[in-house]
This record gives C-alpha cells, sequence and structure tokens, in this order.
C-alpha cells in the first residue's frame, strides 16, 4: 500500500521504519526547518532527515497538488491541523496516531498531562482523522503503564515503539473495511493545552511536592521547571532551573539546578555559595 506520513519528531521514526518495511511510504509532510540556538543554525525535523536518506519526496505544505498518490495517510505528531481536503485525497483517509485513551487529552500535550496529572496509565488510540481535533472515530486502542521514573521523553519513545506494531497489524482488516469504526464520546472528552516556557514555573514553597516532581519529568527535555529567586539587594529576581530533583517522605528534594547565567551544580554546592 502507498502512504504518505505526517509527522515531525524524532520518537516518531520506529512508525515510520516498519510502514516503510510492510509498505510503500512515497512522501512525508514535516514541519519546515527551522533555526535554533544563538547562531540560529537550520534544524531540519527528525522526519525529514529520515527521508532524505532514503530518497524519499519531502513536503511542507499541505497542497494536494504536490502529493503523490497514496491509499492511505498516516499522522504522528505532525503539529499541525490538516484541512478536509487534504482528508479526503486519501482513498483511505488519514489516521492519527495520538497518545492518549481518546476522548481523554486530546490536544496538543497528552503525554504531558498524564504525567503531571499523576495517572498511572497512559495509552495510544488510533484514529481516522476528520476536520475536528483528535475527534474522528476509533479504530482501536491500547492502555501501558506510566512508570514513576517516566519522562516525556521516555514515555514518548514506549509509546510510538508499542503504537507502531498495533497499526501495521490494524492496516490490512482497516483497509479492507473488516473494522468497525467507534465514534468517540463527546460527554466525556477533556483537552490539554499547548505548552509554553513560562508554564515551567513552580513556586517551590506553595505548590505540591508531588506535582513539581511530577511537573519535572513530563517537561523533560522542554521546557524544564524553573523557580524565581531574589538575589541581591536591589531585588532583582533571578531564574533557577531544576534539574533533577525527588520525593523523600513526600518531601521534595533538589537534586541539582542551574542560576541564570551560571553552570548547572548540586544543589549543596549552590547553597554553600
Amino acid at each position: 500500500m502507498k502512504i504518505v506520513f505526517f509527522g515531525t519528531p524524532d520518537y516518531v521514526l520506529p512508525v515510520l521504519d516498519l510502514l516503510n518495511k510492510y509498505h510503500e511510504i512515497v512522501a512525508v509532510v514535516t514541519q519546515s526547518p527551522k533555526p535554533v540556538g544563538r547562531e540560529k543554525t537550520i534544524e531540519y525535523s527528525a522526519v525529514d532527515k529520515w527521508a532524505y536518506k532514503k530518497d524519499i519526496k519531502i513536503l511542507s505544505e499541505l497542497d494536494i497538488q504536490k502529493f503523490p498518490q497514496a491509499h492511505l495517510g498516516v499522522c504522528a505528531a505532525f503539529g499541525m491541523i490538516i484541512p478536509q481536503t487534504t482528508l479526503d485525497h486519501f482513498k483511505h483517509g488519514i489516521l492519527n496516531i495520538h497518545p492518549s485513551i481518546l476522548p481523554k487529552y486530546r490536544g496538543a500535550s497528552p503525554i504531558q498531562s498524564a504525567i503531571t496529572n499523576l495517572d498511572k496509565t497512559t495509552g495510544v488510540s488510533i484514529i481516522k482523522m476528520d476536520e475536528k481535533m483528535d475527534h474522528g472515530p476509533v479504530l482501536s486502542s491500547f492502555k501501558t503503564d506510566i512508570l514513576l521514573t517516566d519522562t516525556f521523553e521516555t514515555l514518548s519513545v514506549r509509546l510510538f515503539e508499542l503504537a507502531s506494531e498495533f497499526l501495521i497489524n490494524l492496516i490490512p482488516n482497516y483497509s479492507k473495511g473488516k473494522i468497525k469504526l467507534k465514534p468517540q464520546d463527546e460527554t466525556q472528552a477533556t483537552y490539554c493545552k499547548i505548552i509554553k516556557k513560562q508554564d515551567g514555573f513552580v513556586d517551590l514553597e506553595k505548590d505540591d511536592p508531588k506535582q513539581i516532581e511530577a511537573k519535572l519529568r513530563a517537561y523533560y527535555p522542554w521546557p524544564g521547571i524553573w523557580t524565581l529567586l531574589r538575589q541581591d539587594s536591589s531585588g532583582q529576581a533571578k531564574r533557577l532551573k531544576v534539574l533533577k530533583c525527588h520525593l523523600e517522605n513526600s518531601e521534595l528534594v533538589l537534586d541539582k539546578v542551574q542560576l541564570e547565567g551560571k553552570n548547572p551544580v548540586s544543589f549543596k554546592q549552590f547553597i554553600a555559595k
């Protein structure tokens, strides 16, 4: 089957690898390269790099006139809204791999939300996309545990690795019309936001220690968590990044921090200065 893949980050590459093993990826659609860092170096997405190495067509716009003929679209962490005209381009539509048990955690940050809300389980839903965000009918879903050590990074990798095998097993029956699609229960829908850098702020004195520790894991590697300290007689506030912490008898213990403009140090080194 010919497939166009929509996706961007590195943790969706297991899906691409397996799809390309059993089917034919005729194009990828991924976010445009962006300048990063102080030197504004142009950085291409992981999906872009993957396709370039395999000489597969790379698109950054949702212009169906530029799409090759394909039977199916597969979307995983694409980061853009896909219009109905694009959905209609494919005989079998576009299947989306969403890392939550829908309709819970529709939106941009389902993995982070599950960790910060101290959920014990999460999962992946495979849906047939429609024009609304994470709204389409569900082909199937599976659950898995959230480990106490899980970060956004580790949980993302695990979910999409599991999802790759799951999807490959669904596609044959889906393409033959043998899977009954199940509409989502709108009364149970919940939504999560786009995370911004300022969302990493924590109040070390007022916030629940469990929430701070969970937020650190959920926001790793980006945007991380931080608080504000008043450092001098002028009352100027400086940002203190919390790089590592743990819970001890339900109390938060800081292990590694970084003061604005300084190098990372252990918390013991920081308070000794």
